[in-house]
């Protein structure tokens, strides 16, 4: 919505230097990361670095792909590389959630169940991704091609309508660290109005609950649709 507008911006940058697509890569990826150690910041300024991290996560995500179009630089690594940082920003964010619900700068006894519910939450995200890639690997070691987009339909009616409700509600994408970043910053300020952190542990515990339920949900969408046939 907004990102392709700055991205392209940075691109005029790049595009006459040595600098690769792999490279701006390697630099996302490190932003995706230190997502985790930002939130650890206590208060709304942890909030707010977690979400600047999220963003240029977000924008290097941008940028790698625009740069190797453009020097026409494609690789498989580059591809692998890609996937390995959306699945470890999606990761920082919600560890980095439930290690910031566990109050671990506190003066009082640290409470590892939120840091536990927001590394659950995290193995959710990272299983909802890998349940997908772990498709193309599937139909490549079995000798089929890639999989059409018209076989990721549900062959049941009511597994269909099911997936079609969960695709308007969009309740999953709460735990996707872009979405996700947000949704702290903005219990951070009603946390920090209210004193403690209350709306910050809730929010530990429905993102936990929202993966798992999504995780499960998506392996029967996968198994129930013809995209391992």
């Amino acid at each position: 919505m907004y990102m392709r507008e700055v991205s392209l911006r940075v691109d005029r940058y790049l595009v006459n230097t040595r600098v690769t697509p792999n490279q701006v890569t390697y630099v996302m990826t490190l932003a995706g990361a230190l997502a985790a150690p930002a939130l650890l910041v206590p208060g709304v300024w942890g909030a707010v670095l977690g979400v600047a991290m999220v963003q240029l996560y977000l924008l290097f995500d941008c940028v790698d792909g625009e740069l190797a179009r453009w020097k026409k630089q494609y690789s498989l690594s580059g591809v692998y590389l890609d996937r390995v940082a959306a699945y470890l920003c999606d990761a920082a964010v919600l560890v980095g959630l439930g290690l910031r619900a566990a109050d671990i700068w506190g003066e009082g006894r640290i409470d590892w169940l939120w840091a536990f519910l927001g590394t659950l939450a995290a193995l959710g995200a990272i299983l909802i991704k890998a349940e997908t890639d772990l498709v193309g690997v599937a139909r490549h070691q079995g000798g089929m091609p890639p999989v059409k987009e018209a076989a990721s339909e549900p062959r049941s009616s009511g597994m269909a309508l099911a997936r079609r409700a969960a695709g308007a509600l969009k309740f999953h994408r709460l735990i996707l660290g872009i979405e996700a970043s947000l949704v702290i910053l903005l219990v951070a300020v009603i946390d920090a109005i209210g004193g403690d952190l209350f709306y910050t542990r809730l929010t530990v515990a429905v993102m936990a609950g929202i993966a798992l339920l999504q995780t499960l949900l998506h392996l029967v969408s996968v198994l129930a649709s013809s995209r391992l046939k």
